[in-house]
């Protein structure tokens, strides 16, 4: 007998710490808004691959960086796309979902991007700075990041890591999508304090520069974040593209825009339920 209600299985991690962040409580605010619409059920990253073939999608939220239970997750992805189980976001994304390597990608191709290498001879092809920015290809949450000086790089530069100038930005400005239409836009006006965030105007400049990331990764459902840094010059550069599990900063939204990104997500869930998603997941 079918069921009267798509069913979701709604994968996070409510006990992840996160600096200044409380991630549990946005899922707890989703899934009580999404079980307006859907029959849903909660479970841990580790726990997804087990419980996933009594629900007719997989939504992927605070899940926390995927380093902590790679072997998990890894099992998870070969089993959604083996039995093409609906995941969203779906496991196509070019971006952050499968490392940091788009960086490099985005850099080769002229895009406006904080400049990045990773191999000892591209090094002259990076601006001279005070300082060097290093990272893991496969971090997440700023985990494993250094600031370095331009002596050190030689040594560091060995393929697993990023290299990019030290940006002295003004501030911090995070785009929000659903689907490929723009929600809502945050940025954070003190550097050093990047977990305060307030709601940003973007003019049609910003706008076109966000839209044209999430062109270029080519989901045709999910949320997407583009994260940017204003740089000295005033231009807009893409620091990542989050489409894996992006947290979602609803607590700094009024009641009006939080509704209305609630409503967007619900539209774009049963869309996605309803013509793409088994063939998205594959």
């Amino acid at each position: 007998m079918p069921f009267a209600r798509p069913r979701l299985l709604y994968v996070t991690d409510l006990t992840y710490p996160a600096r200044g962040r409380r991630y549990c409580d946005e899922d707890i605010h989703l899934t009580s808004r999404l079980r307006e619409d859907f029959d849903l059920a909660l479970c841990h990253p580790k726990d997804a691959a087990a419980l996933m073939d009594a629900f007719e999608a997989v939504v992927v939220r605070n899940s926390g960086p995927v380093l902590a239970c790679r072997e998990a997750h890894e099992d998870f992805r070969a089993r959604a796309l083996a039995r093409a189980m609906p995941v969203y976001n779906p496991l196509t994304g070019r971006a952050d979902m499968a490392g940091k390597q788009y960086l490099l990608e985005l850099t080769a191709a002229g895009h406006p991007v904080i400049p990045t290498v990773d191999r000892p001879e591209d090094l002259g092809r990076l601006p001279a700075a005070d300082r060097y920015v290093v990272k893991p290809k496969l971090g997440a949450d700023s985990l494993g990041l250094r600031v370095v000086t331009a002596d050190e790089l030689p040594g560091l530069a060995d393929g697993t890591v990023l290299i990019q100038p030290y940006v002295d930005f003004a501030y911090e400005v995070s785009f929000y999508f659903v689907d490929h239409d723009f929600q809502y836009a945050l940025y954070a006006p003190d550097p050093e304090r990047r977990w305060e965030l307030r709601p940003y105007e973007p003019a049609p400049e910003d706008l076109e520069f966000a839209r044209r990331f999430i062109d270029w990764n080519g989901l045709e459902h999910g949320i997407q974040r583009v994260d940017a840094c204003r740089a000295p010059g005033g231009e807009l550069l893409l620091v990542e593209l989050e489409d894996f599990n992006p947290y979602l900063s609803l607590d700094a939204l009024d009641d009006t825009r939080r509704d209305a990104f609630v409503a967007a997500l619900k539209s774009s869930l049963r869309r996605f339920l309803a013509t793409g998603g088994p063939a998205a997941a594959r």
